[in-house]
């Protein structure tokens, strides 16, 4: 499902880098079935530098539009909101479908990773939130330099 159809055909990866993806077992990937037949997944990283991070939504080619994509984010932000604050995602600047969808479940971009990917695209980081990640507003005060007291 995902190694033939886009973004990852244009990506360029294979079956087996698609493979990887989905068996990474430093991650956790959901499936969502209807009638028996798998209909999409997602895959969630609970570490790492961006916790809580979406690191693939793919929806059968022939369910696009039907719901499903949003049903499994939905699922993804409650798994992760219910230990964390931030969700983060990419999204490849040559998948506009992909992006509204995003910013219609509410995220937002808050940076560019240009040509990270592939020559001349980017991938768009996208973040939700429910709060900072530290919830705490004391800062520590820094101690005065000699002659400043």
């Amino acid at each position: 499902m995902m190694c033939s159809t886009d973004p990852w055909l244009v990506l360029g990866r294979t079956f087996d880098e698609c493979l990887r993806v989905v068996t990474d077992p430093t991650c956790e990937t959901y499936v969502a079935r209807e009638d028996g037949a798998v209909r999409g997944f997602i895959i969630i990283s609970m570490r790492g530098a961006f916790v809580g991070y979406i690191r693939s939504i793919c929806v059968a080619a022939d369910a696009r539009g039907s719901g499903v994509g949003s049903r499994l984010v939905a699922f993804a932000e409650e798994r992760i909101f219910r230990e964390l604050k931030n969700v983060f995602l990419c999204v490849s600047s040559f998948n506009p479908r992909a992006r509204a969808l995003y910013e219609r479940l509410g995220y937002e971009a808050v940076g560019e990773l240009k040509d990270y990917v592939i020559a001349g695209a980017s991938e768009i980081m996208m973040r939700k939130t429910i709060g900072p990640f530290i919830t705490s507003h004391a800062f520590p005060a820094c101690p005065a330099r000699p002659g400043e007291e």
